[in-house]
This record gives C-alpha cells, structure tokens and sequence, in this order.
C-alpha cells in the first residue's frame, strides 16, 4: 500500500488553492511559513508531483495540483465526516449509562439508588440490565457494560469490587410447614436434607448459601427443585412444603403478611455483601462512579 499523504499538507495544499498565498494557508492551519514550505516540498516528492508555482507574488496551482486539490477536498471532507461522527458516538455514550444488575439488587435496591441518582443527572439516559450474578459478572468481564452490582461471595481476580450495601439469607416456610412452629433452630444438617426449593446455579442467593455450608462443613448437594427467579422461589415456598433460602430483602414483604415465616438456623453464617463490580482497568469515573456513591449512600 502506498505511503498516504499527510493530512496537514492536503490541508495546506487546499488552503493554498483558496488563498493564492502560501502565508495565508500557513496562518489559517496555525504553522509557520517556513514549516508549511517544507510540508508542501514533502507532499510533491512523496507523490511525484509539482503541486505549486512559488512566485515573489504568491502561489498558484499547477494543473497536476488542481486535480490533486480536487481529490484532497474529498479525503478531507470524508475525515470530517470521521471526527465528527466519533463525536457524535461519544457524546451519546456519555449520555448513556448501562448497567447490569443481579435479581435482588435490581428488584429491591437499584430502583431506590436509581430515582436518586436520576435527581441529580436529570439528561442521562440510564439502563439496568438484569441477570444472575454470574451474568452481571460475565458482562462486566467482557466490556459490554462499565458497572455492574452483584451478591455473590467472590468475583474473578479480572474485576474489582466496592462494598454498597449488606444483606443477608433467611429460612423461610409456607404457615403450615412444620418448621413454622419449631422453637428451636433448624441445623445445617436440617436444612440440608430439608428438600429445599432454590435459585438456580450462578446465582448469587445460591452461591452465599453453598459458600456458608461449605464453611460449616456441609455440602447442599443435590438440589430438588431449582427456579430462575426469586418470585417463582417465593411462590413455590408459600404453596407448598418446600423450605427456601432467600435474602430478607426479598421476603420482607410475605413475612410481614405472614405467607412466608422465617426460620431460625444456628451455626450458619448467611450475611452477606452487596458489591459494586467492574473491570479493574477501567476504574468507574464520572456518573459510573457518582452511581456507587448513591448505592452506597453518599
């Protein structure tokens, strides 16, 4: 591929072309004559070309540089169109924010965090992206979003992580389970074999549960009936004998009602953190950023 032409030059050569004065086109570009001199006797030996007749009086095209002039008015104009059209890109990126957030994050925390965010960036246009942990994780790794806010014990060394909020899982049954009348905690090995109705694997309630076994020396194994949302665990709760293991931001509502009891369990620890997330080469900077400071109630 050939060597391409400067860009000041064409510019020059344009200039030129308009002005008939070399100092003029040097002065509209913003270099001094003798620089815009030697860019323009660099332009003809890179094209093989004499573009310009120098005389005490001015300059003036010669044939070969009114047809080059014609071609550089294009490129030019089609940079332009380059500069600009980035522009426009990155001022309508900047004016939009997407994030990614798992269920009981976006279902109990964001819309809060969202309405006071919104009062102070009135012109942003927001997007919240809704997904497991290991979703929000997955699109956080991969660039597609800047900020994510996820409820699982750990993430990948790729992403780093702020605390927002704490939160914690509770044992809850249906009234006529009968756990609902115990007076004496569940144990783990309970609740293990308690036939419980759980969130599916990658999220982040299931996650903090099997980390908190696991610490405890016991294993969730097989699971006997997994759902993709927390409502559908929630339902499947208050209908029926299954035990389930949900943050009590999720239930606060059915426990306040009564659809759902909560159940003391000892020797568990279900407390959790709420964490923002994000590449750890791409630290959150400006309304990213101003987001974590609302999660976490500056």
């Amino acid at each position: 591929m050939p060597e391409r032409p400067d860009l000041t030059a064409l510019d020059l050569l344009v200039r030129v072309a308009e002005t008939g004065s070399l100092g003029a086109a040097a002065r509209a570009v913003g270099m001094a004559q003798p620089n815009a001199s030697r860019s323009l006797s660099r332009l003809e030996r890179q094209l093989g070309l004499r573009l310009l007749v120098r005389t005490p009086g001015g300059s003036r095209l010669t044939t070969e540089g009114e047809v080059v002039v014609a071609w550089a008015r294009d490129a030019l104009a089609g940079v332009d169109r380059v500069t600009l059209g980035a522009r426009s890109l990155a001022e309508a990126r900047a004016a939009h924010l997407t994030v990614a957030a798992s269920l009981t994050v976006a279902e109990h925390l964001a819309p809060a965090w969202l309405a006071r965010f919104r009062s102070t960036h009135p012109d942003l246009r927001v997007s919240l992206e809704v997904g497991n942990s290991v979703e929000v994780l997955a699109r956080v790794g991969s660039g597609e979003v800047p900020l994510g806010f996820v409820e699982s014990p750990t993430v990948p060394r790729a992403v780093a992580a702020t605390t927002v909020a704490r939160d914690a899982l509770v044992v809850v049954v249906a009234p006529g389970h009968p756990w609902a009348r115990r007076r004496t905690p569940v144990t783990p090995e309970q609740l293990v074999a308690g036939d419980l109705v759980l969130r599916e694997e990658g999220s982040g309630t299931r996650d903090t549960l099997v980390r908190a076994l696991a610490l405890a020396g016991h294993d969730l194994g097989a699971s006997r009936l997994e759902l993709a949302s927390t409502a559908a665990v929630k339902a499947a709760a208050a209908a029926g004998t299954a035990p389930a293991v949900l943050s009590e931001l999720a239930v606060a509502a059915e426990v306040a009602t009564g659809q759902l009891v909560p159940v003391a369990v000892s020797g568990l620890d279900l407390s959790r953190e709420l964490r923002a997330v994000w590449l750890r080469h791409r630290r959150p900077a400006g309304a990213a950023a101003d987001l974590i400071r609302v999660a976490k109630g500056g």
